[in-house]
């Protein structure tokens, strides 16, 4: 689709990745082992990083907590979901990234 992408095998590994601040979107799982993509925002918003964030889960119960977490969550998404609608919210974290980036 044209988008530079890294994968990463858990939250921890992200957080310690050296070029985070670069990262324009996020697509994260709420439940993950060990940290969970929800503990992930957190640590994210607590680090003062705030990165437009994707969230797709396969227990739609977590949307309700998910969708409480602030401006920066573009979308939570239920499993199946279809390709469009993720692009769709990728598109919309980056626009909310470049917003982000013009009123610096």
């Amino acid at each position: 689709m044209g988008f530079d992408a890294e994968t990463f095998s858990s939250a921890d590994d992200f957080l310690r990745f050296p070029h985070i601040r670069r990262t324009a979107c996020l697509v994260t799982d709420i439940n993950m082992p060990g940290m969970s993509g929800i503990d992930l925002h957190r640590r994210l918003v607590a680090l003062g990083k705030s990165i437009p964030t994707v969230l797709i889960t396969a227990f739609p119960e977590k949307n309700v907590r998910a969708s409480a977490l602030g401006a920066d969550i573009v979308g939570c998404l239920t499993k199946p979901f279809g390709e469009q609608v993720l692009l769709d919210c990728i598109h919309t974290a980056l626009a909310l990234g470049n917003e982000g980036e013009r009123g610096s």
